[in-house]
Formats: structure tokens, sequence, C-alpha cells
């Protein structure tokens, strides 16, 4: 039986309570959340799988030192007191990621130079050969988190942020995060129940995540690699084994609609389609709002409407009042996610939202706005619904019983279709570590 020890699950602004739930899903214990963090105590396997499968996490660290620092000669003291060479080996490089929050300590970047110095000098010490310093794809990364005068330094297993999924091809000029789609894909309760429509679906970003979901496909097999693979106690047959678990893929009956009113849009979501091999299952077209219809009915809607900010976009409150007017008089039997900086576009739609949830888009305070779309009184309409969030705003996994049975449901069915997806990520073949 392997050794448990901490991790740390990074995230984005709204999505920490998401990240919890798929951590206590994966098998992790003492999962705890924080600022834009989720603790947790796993083995070297969950670590692996947690890179492999976490929808909404940005990076996992492995922390290897905490300690209170008074200064940056103190700082500099108790890095030096550390092993280094069973963390890094003389002929590898390494990079360091510092990010701080103290009056004690106010220049991050400083912070690096000492902790690397530390590390070289410890380096120089003890086996007469330092370590390269590499800030492009180094073999080893370390992350330097400070809080006040309380210092953690971590392994970073992940490497590049694990929204960099590996499929897109291509992007438009204001995609969205992957991580961040999932994360609003998972707080609307989708897990491939009914078709999904995205009328503003640029790149394709939502639309692919959606699938990934919906087929239970783990978002890591498009990656070419993880840092871990470069530590000194990797086990490759490990990670070759969990990369190559299929138990959690299933079947998926229903299928995803993306639109958008440009071509150049449409033109990348193909490419990126095509890309994660989604094609089966997802397609796409040139449409104005004004002109969505509905393919089936009692569909789910998750979108990311143009803002303003970064696109010039004329008439943007119409657009919105026009998005909001093919809703309530199309979508009845529907619910749509909206996600906006602007709370006055979200008004425009003129429709009552029956959840708001804070999320961060980038540098932009979002609403991640429910909308659940009716025939008849409002008030009626409530009384026979209930929410999916509790009244503190904070997510409730209720879809988990029905995702388990939808899961169940499929594990009989054939995965011909899964299997094509996984062979052709380019991932699945690699047999070289």
């Amino acid at each position: 039986m392997q050794k448990e020890y901490q991790m740390i699950a990074k995230t984005f602004k709204g999505l920490e309570d998401v990240l919890a739930q798929e951590l206590i899903n994966l098998g992790a214990n003492d999962v705890e959340t924080d600022r834009r963090v989720v603790y947790f105590r796993g083995d070297k396997a969950l670590m692996y799988k947690a890179n492999l499968h976490l929808r909404t996490a940005s990076r996992i660290l492995k922390p290897i030192c905490t300690f209170r620092a008074d200064d940056t000669d103190d700082l500099y003291s108790k890095i030096k007191e550390v092993d280094w060479s069973q963390y890094i080996s003389g002929n590898q490089s390494f990079a360091i990621d510092s990010t701080v929050y103290s009056e004690t300590f106010n220049h991050s970047q400083f912070i690096t130079y000492r902790v690397k110095d530390a590390i070289v000098d410890w380096f120089n010490e003890h086996k007469g050969k330092r370590p390269r310093i590499s800030v492009s794809n180094p073999d080893i990364y370390l992350n330097m988190h400070i809080s006040h005068d309380t210092c953690t330094l971590s392994l970073d297993s992940s490497g590049e942020s694990l929204h960099k999924r590996g499929w897109r091809a291509e992007q438009t000029e204001a995609p969205i995060n992957e991580a961040l789609a999932a994360g609003m894909l998972l707080l609307a309760g989708w897990h491939g129940q009914c078709d999904l429509i995205d009328p503003f679906c640029g790149s394709g970003t939502i639309l692919i995540e959606a699938a990934l979901i919906a087929l239970g496909i783990p978002p890591g097999i498009y990656r070419n690699h993880f840092a871990f693979e470069k530590w000194t106690d990797f086990e490759p047959e490990l990670f070759q084994q969990l990369y190559n678990d299929e138990s959690t893929e299933r079947e998926f009956d229903h299928h995803i609609f993306g639109s958008d009113k440009a071509l150049k849009a449409i033109r990348v979501a193909e490419r990126n389609v095509k890309s994660a091999n989604m094609q089966k299952y997802i397609s796409l077209e040139v449409a104005d709002i004004k002109d969505l219809q509905p393919k089936t009915q009692n569909c789910i809607i998750v979108t990311n409407p143009p803002y303003g900010e970064r696109l010039d976009i004329k008439n943007i409150m119409e657009l919105y009042a026009n998005f909001g007017e093919a809703l309530k008089h199309r979508f009845s039997g529907s619910t749509a996610w909206v996600i906006s900086s602007d709370e006055r576009y979200l008004k425009n739609m003129g429709l009552k939202p029956s959840a708001r949830i804070p999320l961060l888009n980038g540098a932009l305070d979002c609403r991640f706005n429910k909308y659940e779309l009716f025939e008849g009184k409002r008030n009626d309409f409530v009384k026979s619904k209930k929410s999916t969030f509790n009244r503190t705003g904070k997510f409730v996994d209720t879809n988990h019983r029905q995702r388990q049975a939808f899961t169940a449901d499929n594990k009989h069915k054939n995965h011909t279709g899964n299997e094509k997806i996984r062979n052709n990520s380019g991932r699945r073949q690699r047999h070289t570590f």
C-alpha cells in the first residue's frame, strides 16, 4: 500500500466546491476547500489520476516543506536545509513560480531568485554539480507560495496548466478557459442526460468539454506530458495502467449543437472538434442568435455570449435582448445557463434567474446565471422544481445518484467510438517514458 500525503489542487474563483466534489469522486481523503485551492490527501496513484481526470483544476502540487520566515535571508536558509537530491538531479533543469500575499515579502521575483540561489548553492556544496535554470520547458517545476509569513514550497506535478488539455488546434480572439467551461457545465448539472446547445460557441470550448463529460473521458488523455513524469520516483507502469483505465467511459446517446454568427469562429470550432475527434457528437452551424431554434425539447443551453470588453460588438444590448426573446418563446421546458461580466446585459435578456453564481473569466468578474424556461406563471413553476443550489449558494451535487445510474446503465454498451477517440489523441499509443 502506497503512502498517503497532502496535496493541493489549484483552481479558479467560484469552482472550489466543484473541484472538491471531483476529488471526492476520485477517492481523495481529507478534502478541504480554501480560496482558489482545494487541499486533499492521497497516494501517488491518486496524484496521477488527479492530473488525468480533474476537469476544474489548473495544477496539482505536492508540498515539500512548510515553514515560517521573517525575511528573505531566513527564507534562503530554510530552503537550503532541504535535501534537494530527493527531488532534482544535477543533470536536470528547474523553474520556480512564486505567488506572494504578504507585507513582509512584497516582491515575487526577488523571492524566486532567493529560492533559486538556495537550491543552486545546496548542489554546489553537496554535489559539486548544479542543475540548470530553464524558464521554458524545465524538467522540474517548483511552486513557492507565501501567505503573510507562512511559506510553502511544492513540487508542481502538472507542469503546464491542466486547462491546456491538448486538443485545441486553434483559438478565436477571446476563448473561454477549458477548466472554467468544464466547471460551468458541472455547475449546470450536465452529465450527458439530454441534448446541449451553445449558441455563442466561438472556438468550441464548451462543446468539446461537454462531450468529454458526457462520454466520461478524462480530459488529460490529450496531453503529451505531465511534470511528474520526470520526477525521481516516477512509476511508468502505474501511470500507464491508470492512463489506459476505461472504467469511467460510457456511451452518449444525445447530441451537442453549436452555432455562432461568425463563419471564422465556426471554422476554428470545426478544426478543434476534429482535433478532439468529437465530430460524431458535435454539430456546428453559422447562425444569428435571432434565428436560434431548439433541436429537441427539454435541452440544456450553456453559453458564454460576447461581453464587449475584448470584442468589438455593436448593439450588444440588442444581442442579449434577442437571445432572451429566443429563449422565452422557443425553449419552454429547457434550462439556460449564461455567463457574463455585465449585469446590464443579463438583465436585458428579460428573464429572471433562479441562481446567480460568481465566477472569474480571466480577469473579469462574472455572473453565471441559471434560467428555468417555462410556460405559465413563474410561482407555479418554482413550487414544482428543486434547485441545484442550497440557500448559501454553494454547489450541491444533486445529480450524483442520477449520474451514477446513467453510468451504470451504459457499462454494458460497446465503447468502440471512445476507443477511436483515445487512439487518435496521440497519447494512448505512447509507450516510451
